[in-house]
């Protein structure tokens, strides 16, 4: 890919809201893995690093403030799973949407609390309740992964039983574009269950290099796959 059609694409994904989150996503974990690796190397370099990666953070927190918005035009749409290739993709569609609709006004209260616009009683109790939501919603976007991969990997399988003299190049790119997800969700499930308190399996036992490396891995698949995607929809 040249120069100018790299740039091309990326203004294009910049130009979205949701690529734009993801690529300040990967700042934000970037910056977070540069402060974890010089913490104790340069600690006044690392501070720098980490304040930047907070101020990303809070940028992206802020703009979610109105993503419950197309969040509810998407469960509308997306109903009972009628569309869904079995009753169980559409039990963990259903479930998944009914735990992001009720994530979305958990944060924006642990938002009004952390910059004092209301006060709310017990900030902690809140905050628990929002990372196990998040926790909850990547846990059963991994589990709706890995069954449609599960899916599709059968009717790949029964095609090559069957001896087809050709099966789609697309299909095939899209069912490995699969295995990519399985390896961002299972990042992003690491990641989020680290902000849980202690106790709550690995909950806080993540070191902030640890935690930079997992949602810079993270962001970084998640851009591979829009650049491949917006190449196999050419």
């Amino acid at each position: 890919m040249s120069t100018i059609k790299f740039l091309n694409e990326f203004c294009d994904i910049i130009d979205t809201y949701g690529g734009r989150d993801k690529v300040m996503k990967a700042l934000c974990y970037g910056t977070k893995l540069i402060g974890g690796y010089y913490a104790d190397r340069k600690p006044e370099l690392a501070k720098r690093y980490a304040i930047a990666s907070s101020r990303i953070s809070g940028a992206r927190a802020t703009l979610r403030l109105i993503d419950d918005i197309p969040m509810i035009q998407y469960a509308l749409e997306y109903g009972w799973g009628q569309n869904e290739s079995d009753r169980v993709m559409a039990l963990l569609g259903v479930t998944a949407n009914l735990v992001d609709l009720l994530y979305y006004p958990v944060e924006k209260i642990c938002w009004l609390a952390e910059h004092r616009i209301v006060d709310v009683h017990n900030y902690d109790y809140w905050d628990k309740v929002n990372t196990m939501f998040w926790v909850l919603s990547v846990y059963l976007n991994l589990m709706r992964t890995l069954r449609n991969f599960g899916l599709n990997q059968k009717k790949l399988n029964k095609l090559n039983e069957m001896q087809k003299p050709t099966i789609d190049d697309t299909v095939l790119r899209k069912h490995r574009l699969e295995i990519c997800s399985l390896v961002r969700l299972s990042l992003d499930f690491v990641h989020a269950v680290s902000y849980l308190p202690k106790g709550y399996l690995w909950g806080g036992k993540l070191s902030t290099l640890q935690v930079g490396a997992v949602g810079t891995l993270s962001s970084f698949l998640y851009l591979y796959q829009i650049f491949t995607k917006r190449k196999l929809n050419k």
